[in-house]
């Protein structure tokens, strides 16, 4: 039975090695069908990394939280939507310079690989025009594939970006019933994601089954808020270049500001007569994603002496 001996080890989850393999017929800890000899030691001269350049597990994020914890982005919205387009979307516009500024100046990345797997489908090929990023496919994996971006501040500290990737199905399983046990995944996001985007299509909004995508959208809405306990979230119109009834808008609209007014609103789309609006869609969404913060913590006024947080209590 495949599987891997590695307690912290998520390769069973098609995410990344633990110790570093990039395929992992070749890892001696993972237990596979192949009957092909497998390498128990690096070649000489090879230098196993703590990462692949894939896709990352929870396991990576301690490796990035060395410097500090990561900005963790869900993407929430149900399956076709658009999402992994999105990430397409802002690694070829990062590629192209049009996203960053000098507040926010690119750094690195240790998942070019898992970036490019997502944006190659959107890239012109000899004989094969662009196309829409393969689905994600849905499985019972314990946590999503996340992909990271890291960037430099005006004061030279740097912040670290996790997005994380999900298939859609995990969302609508998970606003029927948040505790289904094919709903790990968009339950572990709701936990710890630090930003949600939360996607409305608007080619299911305006097609022949527009009552039903309403119903499943708003279900998932009020799920994804209700789970957001304060953290920055916005709302994203993908397929920008589509027309959605003006009432069935609104209605959506005033259902989001509903259950919490302080929703931003953002509208992206590949396909566009003016390239510099497509562009600037994304843009304005990115830009969002890099000011936005974690709120922050009050710890509460005392008596004690001093200011050192460890003796807010009093000292005996």
């Amino acid at each position: 039975m495949d599987g891997c001996r590695q307690l912290h080890c998520f390769a069973d989850d098609n995410i990344t090695c633990t110790l570093g393999h990039l395929r992992k017929d070749q890892c001696p800890e993972w237990q596979g069908s192949n009957d092909a000899p497998i390498s128990a030691l690096p070649e000489a001269g090879q230098t196993l990394l703590p990462w692949s350049g894939s896709a990352m597990g929870p396991k990576d994020l301690n490796f990035l939280s060395g410097v500090g914890k990561p900005i963790t982005v869900a993407i929430v919205g149900p399956e076709s939507a658009g999402k992994t387009t999105i990430l397409g979307a802002f690694y070829q516009l990062l590629w192209q310079g049009k996203l960053t500024t000098d507040a926010h100046s690119f750094s690195n990345s240790y998942t070019l690989n898992g970036w490019e797997a997502v944006a190659s489908a959107l890239r012109w090929k000899p004989d094969t025009p662009p196309s829409f990023p393969p689905h994600t496919p849905s499985s019972e994996a314990r946590a999503p594939g996340m992909l990271h971006l890291g960037f430099r501040l005006e004061n030279g500290s740097l912040r670290d970006f996790i997005f994380a990737d999900a298939p859609g199905e995990w969302f609508q399983k998970w606003a029927i019933d948040e505790r289904a046990a094919d709903a790990q995944g968009a339950a572990w996001i709701a936990r710890n994601a630090d930003i949600t985007l939360l996607v409305a299509d608007r080619e299911a909004l305006s097609g022949p089954k527009l009552g039903t995508a309403r119903n499943d959208f708003q279900l998932l809405a009020q799920r994804t808020i209700a789970n957001a306990h304060g953290r920055p979230i916005a709302l994203v119109w993908t397929k920008g270049d589509l027309q959605v009834p003006p009432v069935l808008e609104a209605k959506i609209r005033s259902m989001v500001a509903s259950v919490s007014p302080a929703v931003p609103e953002f509208t992206v789309s590949v396909h566009g007569a003016d390239d510099g609006a497509v562009v600037d869609g994304f843009r304005q969404l990115f830009r969002w994603i890099l000011e936005a913060k974690r709120p922050g913590v009050n710890l509460p006024a005392t008596d004690a002496p001093g200011h050192d947080p460890l003796f807010r209590i009093g000292r005996r």
